[in-house]
C-alpha cells in the first residue's frame, strides 16, 4: 500500500512538471539508482543529468511568462504519462505489484493532472504566477514526499486527482449552461 502511494505522490509531482521532480530523483538517489528503472537505465548518467538539469532550468524560467506556458503545455501534454510511468517506476521498484500496472497508473494520473492545468490554462487565458510558483512548490513537496512521506504525499495527489475530476464536471456544467 506504502508503494503505490509512494507511486501516486510521484507520479502527480510528473503531472505538474517534468524535468523537476526527475531531476530531484537524481539528486536524492544518485546515477546508480537509475540502472534499476527500465527505461532509463540505458541512458549515460552524466548525458542523463545534463537532460535534466537543462529542462528543469527551461522550466523553472520559461514557466514564467505567458508564451513559456504554452509551449510547456504542449510538451508536457504529451511527455507526462512517460515521464509519470517513470517516476512510478522508479520510486515503487522494489514492490511486489507488476511493472505494469504501476507504470500505467503513474502515467494515467500524470496524464490527468496536466490535462486539468491545460483545462485552466486556456479558461483563465494564462496562469497567474502565484499559480505557477504554487505548481513549482507542490511539485518539489510531491517528490520529497513519495521518499519521506508516502502517505502525505499520497494523500495529496488523491486530493489532487479529486480536484481534477471536480474541475471537469464544473468545466462540463459552465460549457453546457453558456450553449
Amino acid at each position: 500500500m506504502i508503494e503505490i502511494l509512494a507511486t501516486l505522490s510521484a507520479s502527480a509531482a510528473a503531472g505538474i512538471r517534468i524535468g523537476i521532480p526527475l531531476l530531484i530523483i537524481v539528486l536524492l538517489q544518485g546515477s546508480n539508482f537509475w540502472s534499476q528503472v527500465p527505461i532509463v537505465s540505458h541512458v549515460s548518467p552524466g548525458v542523463l543529468l545534463t537532460c535534466l538539469i537543462s529542462c528543469s532550468f527551461f522550466e523553472l524560467f520559461v514557466s514564467k511568462k505567458l508564451w513559456g506556458q504554452r509551449i510547456l503545455q504542449i510538451i508536457h501534454l504529451f511527455l507526462s504519462p512517460l515521464v509519470g510511468a517513470i517516476m512510478g517506476l522508479a520510486v515503487a521498484s522494489a514492490t511486489a505489484t507488476p511493472h505494469w500496472l504501476i507504470a500505467v497508473i503513474g502515467g494515467s494520473l500524470a496524464l490527468v493532472l496536466q490535462l486539468v492545468q491545460v483545462g485552466w490554462f486556456y479558461r483563465l487565458r494564462g496562469l497567474p504566477l502565484w499559480a505557477v510558483f504554487l505548481q513549482d512548490v507542490l511539485c518539489i513537496a510531491l517528490v520529497l514526499f513519495a521518499f519521506d512521506a508516502p502517505w502525505q504525499g499520497g494523500l495529496i495527489a488523491l486530493i489532487l486527482l479529486w480536484f481534477a475530476l471536480r474541475s471537469a464536471k464544473e468545466w462540463y456544467d459552465w460549457y453546457h449552461k453558456s450553449r
